[in-house]
């Protein structure tokens, strides 16, 4: 776990404090300075790019991490990175072909409820692109072991330059049409410097050929297309929905809450990085053994650390809505419920990675094709019953199924199991902390209220963690820092 710990705590600081500048624009610049419509709107635009990402990608990001440790030679391996790169390319032609023929009937469909997306309609594939081949960049790095620099580009960059381009509207440097299109150019900036620390890190040697195994390597993408489309339709079709449904102002409501109950999942992300190709790689030697072991270390990690995020924001979420304008006050629902899904999903550690690089992952994909149509036809349901809150509702009920049938599968097939004794304790511990301090309110400005019950979860939790042992490798982790401050507990 050497590696993993190092590169994974990087990855974490690096993720929260792309989460924290975040949260500066989506609780404070984005409703202020764009208000509810045009905030909404900007949502809408990336959340529809991410749901097509992975057809212009051709999951290609999660075929390169699969198949590159299995090619043996250099030329191999070299003529593997120039497919995964090039290939993409010649589906984006049939696919734009496609988007322009049927350009007018998309349009009216996605606009019918809120006409004002209509003229930015074209930025939607465009940052798509922009998206996709980001991603196939950054799993070039990755592969190579350099997983930092990326997610620092993808945390951190996007969200900085974010707040840059809100500090120019306050200035009044563009125009609320402007920022859309600056938001568009951000994507496209993020791609290329990630495309050059890619070469940067390995020199290309583009060429022409078409891998020996290409049968494999062209059946597993075409299973991850449908695997990423699924995973991005359960993390953003929600708010493709709302629009079809509702004003596009309760996306921006909805919108924040969510991103609230995101900062759950930061863990994960950080650690999935460098997780992946070494689960690849362990799986395909047929070490059965050290996987296991390695999935319960990332499961009890992963709850302890995500438990603590969860914990801190449920307990201050009435104080943190009072510092939000009013009509955003709906949203403290959707953050349990949301919130509350992700957390599930953190318990099972490095299950995705594990799934993808098995040769079971086709039953997998179609029962989450079975999922996402399920979560349509919730949404259908609950959205005009109880608007944001049957969305979330949606969202909980389709995740948690989703990530249930993911685990069975991994236990009745692989006979993995990510859960130890610790797992009971770890849940039990942070159920109990929730009911201390969620109804101790403190009567004190709200962020004054927050810091103070955040201090003191903190210490709690750190300390009954560390004294119960849930986690060996978090122990070895806080006794390392006690050493150098000269603490003993």
């Amino acid at each position: 776990m050497g590696i993993v710990l190092n590169q994974s705590f990087k990855n974490t600081i690096i993720t929260y404090i792309g989460f924290g500048i975040g949260a500066i624009n989506t609780l404070y610049l984005y409703p202020i300075y764009l208000g509810a419509t045009y905030y909404a709107l900007t949502n809408y635009i990336l959340s529809a790019a991410n749901v097509i990402m992975p057809l212009f990608a051709i999951g290609m990001q999660n075929t390169l991490v699969k198949f590159y440790s299995q090619y043996k030679t250099e030329e191999e391996r070299e003529q593997f990175l120039s497919f995964t790169a090039l290939f993409p390319i010649l589906m984006c032609i049939p696919l734009g072909i496609i988007g322009i023929f049927f350009f007018d009937d998309i349009t009216a469909f996605v606009t019918k409820k809120n006409p004002v997306v209509k003229e930015f309609m074209f930025l939607i594939p465009f940052i798509g692109i922009c998206m996709a081949y980001f991603e196939i960049f950054y799993a070039w790095a990755r592969v190579h072991m350099h997983s930092v620099f990326g997610n620092f580009i993808k945390e951190v960059g996007l969200r900085l330059f974010s707040t840059f381009a809100l500090v120019g509207l306050y200035f009044h440097w563009m125009t609320l049409i402007q920022f859309v299109y600056v938001t568009a150019g951000i994507y496209f900036i993020a791609f290329i410097v990630t495309m050059f620390y890619a070469f940067y890190i390995k020199k290309p040697k583009f060429q022409v050929n078409i891998p020996q195994n290409v049968k494999d390597v062209m059946e597993y993408t075409f299973f991850i297309i449908l695997s990423g489309s699924v995973a991005n339709l359960l993390l953003d079709g929600d708010k493709l929905m709302l629009n079809q449904y509702m004003k596009i102002e309760n996306i921006a409501y909805y919108s924040v809450a969510t991103y609230i109950a995101l900062v759950i999942s930061v863990p994960s992300r950080a650690m999935h990085q460098i997780v992946y190709p070494i689960t690849a790689k362990l799986m395909h030697d047929n070490k059965h053994d050290e996987l296991n072991i390695l999935y319960k270390k990332t499961s009890i990690n992963l709850q302890i650390v995500g438990g603590f995020v969860m914990l801190c924001i449920f307990v201050n979420i009435n104080q943190l809505y009072e510092l939000v304008p009013k009509e955003y006050s709906g949203g403290i629902s959707v953050v349990f419920m949301i919130g509350l899904s992700k957390y599930f999903d953190l318990i099972l550690g490095n299950n995705n990675a594990i799934i993808f690089n098995t040769k079971y992952y086709r039953m997998v994909l179609y029962l989450g094709l079975l999922l996402v149509f399920l979560t349509v036809i919730l949404n259908m349901i609950f959205i005009p019953i109880f608007g944001i809150k049957g969305s979330a509702f949606a969202t909980l009920l389709s995740i948690t199924l989703y990530s249930l049938a993911k685990l069975l599968f991994v236990v009745k097939k692989l006979h993995l199991y990510p859960f130890t004794k610790e797992t009971i304790y770890s849940i039990l511990l942070t159920f109990a902390l929730f009911l201390l301090f969620y109804f101790w309110e403190f009567p004190f400005y709200q962020l004054i209220s927050i810091t103070l019950k955040s201090i003191l979860v903190t210490i709690l939790y750190l300390y009954l963690n560390y004294k119960f042992n849930i986690s060996p490798d978090i122990n070895k982790v806080i006794d390392t820092i006690l050493k150098k401050a000269g603490i003993k507990i």
